[in-house]
């Protein structure tokens, strides 16, 4: 039955092309350990090449950078056009905190996988920074359009 398995699993699209052979912690009727076909995924590789580490900390380093900046946001975001933007670039630190959480989770790295996830929760803090009192919720009440005096105020 264990050959129809393995067989099984060899015609999995993630497979690599062939068995592997590796010692299992049972011991065959002689008490001498038994060598046992393991077919293993493509996940199961080892360690993923240099290349793509360097790639991945790229992404984390630039999206924690995105993330961080925007405590520096220069202009005015009350409302009008300029809330647009703002909420805008507060979209697009929770979707490189998406981005980095995906590939980070891909590539088996636990350390950039949890700044990827603060990144997210930081995203949706700016957002509710901004969503919260233009819905009621806050104490502090704003609005969504500008008064008269136009859209860039």
């Amino acid at each position: 039955m264990a050959e129809v398995v393995d067989r099984l699993l060899a015609q999995l699209s993630g497979a690599p092309s062939g068995p592997r052979n590796r010692w299992s912690p049972t011991r065959n009727g002689r008490g001498a350990q038994a060598a046992s076909t393991v077919v293993g995924s493509a996940r199961d590789d080892g360690d993923p090449p240099l290349r793509d580490l360097i790639g991945l900390w790229a992404r984390v380093t630039l999206a924690l950078l995105l993330g961080a900046l925007m405590t520096q946001w220069p202009y005015s975001h009350q409302c009008g056009l300029p809330l647009l933007g703002y909420t805008g670039a507060v979209a697009t630190v929770i979707l490189a905190a998406s981005w980095t959480g995906f590939a980070s989770w891909r590539r088996r790295n636990g350390y950039a996988h949890v700044l990827s996830l603060m990144l997210a929760f930081w995203g949706v803090v700016l957002a509710a920074e901004q969503v919260l009192p233009r819905i009621g919720y806050a104490a502090e009440q704003a609005t969504w359009q500008c008064d008269s005096g136009g859209l860039f105020r």
